[in-house]
């Protein structure tokens, strides 16, 4: 199906361009949501007279978008969760867990705004992009620690996930000091 973008959108077009888009795709997401109008000789007379609201309209959001990302990029936002020892997390940090923080710190998002590929499973500091308009993304740092002083730690370039590991020969020697101070050995019983 042929659509007249009403706007910009990633990987597909500018304002007011003629591209051919899957119909489901049209149907379920460009039209509905006033992204695109079907493309016809009414739709593009239409169109053109418009364009300049839609001009305007666009620089407005744009500007708006532009004071948002202002205030939050390079903002670090803390999530407390529960984890295994090596770091993996008990259950995962969403969209909507990012978004609910970032709009607890002061600037309103939706989560349909945050771009992440797969959810956050592990502690550690994560760089994500805040998509607040077609042509305008904030990165924010997503800190997901156990406690807030690992989160801390964190923060000041601190490895938390690191294990001690202990050989067999440390073992051995601790299960023989044990023994010893219980005043037994395994050939007396």
């Amino acid at each position: 199906m042929e659509v007249i973008l009403l706007e910009r959108i990633a990987r597909l077009g500018q304002m007011g361009e003629t591209v051919r888009v899957k119909d489901g795709f049209a149907r379920n997401f460009l039209l509905p949501r006033n992204k695109a109008l079907r493309a016809n000789e009414a739709n593009k007379k239409r169109f053109e007279a418009q364009r300049v609201q839609l001009e305007a309209r666009n620089l407005e959001m744009k500007s708006e978008a532009d004071k948002i990302a202002e205030k939050l990029d390079g903002k670090t936002f803390v999530m407390i969760r529960s984890a295994g020892e090596t770091g993996q997390l008990y259950g995962s940090v969403s969209t909507r867990d990012i978004a609910e923080a970032v709009t607890a710190g002061g600037v309103g998002v939706n989560r349909n705004q945050i771009v992440m590929m797969t959810p956050i499973k592990a502690l550690g500091l994560h760089n994500l992009p805040i998509r607040l308009h077609p042509e305008v993304e904030a990165k924010v740092t997503i800190n997901v620690a156990r406690s807030a002083e690992e989160a801390e730690r964190q923060e000041k370039g601190e490895e938390i996930n690191v294990r001690v590991e202990t050989t067999m020969d440390d073992l051995g020697l601790e299960v023989g000091r044990a023994l010893e101070e219980s005043g037994g050995s395994m050939g007396d019983r």
